[in-house]
């Protein structure tokens, strides 16, 4: 699993998660979407040895995005935007990430969470509480890309479990067990801090 930084790097390997900072702040969803489909297609052009314009990223129904062309890849794509910051994921198998920011100002919404997750945050030093969340939901919402659900799926219906700064386990009893992911934190374009998550499926 490799974290990568910018558009000029490519993967020796695969899975991998491009995080490209930038100084852009989309305000609406069709800002958001051509900011991570243009950074996209560039990334994979690159990772594959491509013009651009070789390129194509489609959606499945339920809009997880796939790549078109080049034909047969038989890879599988996940994309995330948030506050600047443009997050590629390229796998094997099934994948999902996610970026969110950590906002240290605002109290997280834990009605929203598995009452698991919601007491674990409640132990928590307050301090200490923004960060967890944005990890806890970065997490959730990178299974449910990987998934192909989005939030159709509850948010409270699976648990998330942060093992250490760096991975997390998911609990899913609805849809088979157990799934294990990667955590990471890095800056947006703004310099403020985001969390990023990853997972793939089997």
């Amino acid at each position: 699993m490799l974290w990568l930084s910018s558009i000029d790097q490519t993967a020796p390997a695969l899975p991998a998660v491009w995080l490209i900072a930038t100084e852009t702040q989309p305000t609406n969803l069709p800002e958001r979407s051509e900011l991570r489909r243009s950074l996209a297609r560039e990334t994979l052009a690159r990772q594959f040895g491509l013009t651009e314009d070789a390129v194509e990223i489609g959606h499945e129904p339920a809009g997880r995005p796939l790549i078109v062309r080049p034909r047969g890849s038989g890879l599988h794509l996940s994309l995330a935007t948030r506050s600047g910051l443009v997050a590629i994921a390229l796998a094997h198998r099934p994948v999902g990430v996610d970026v969110e920011r950590v906002a240290l100002a605002s109290e997280p919404p834990l009605a929203a969470l598995h009452p698991g997750e919601r007491r674990w945050l409640e132990s928590l030093p307050a301090a200490a509480r923004p960060l967890a969340f944005a990890q806890l939901w970065s997490a959730k919402e990178a299974y449910v890309k990987a998934l192909g659900a989005g939030f159709m799926r509850a948010p409270e219906s699976f648990s998330v479990r942060l093992d250490s700064a760096e991975r997390f386990a998911i609990v899913d009893e609805a849809n088979g067990g157990r799934s294990s992911g990667f955590l990471t934190l890095t800056k947006n374009g703004g310099h403020e801090t985001m969390a990023a998550a990853f997972v793939t499926l089997d």
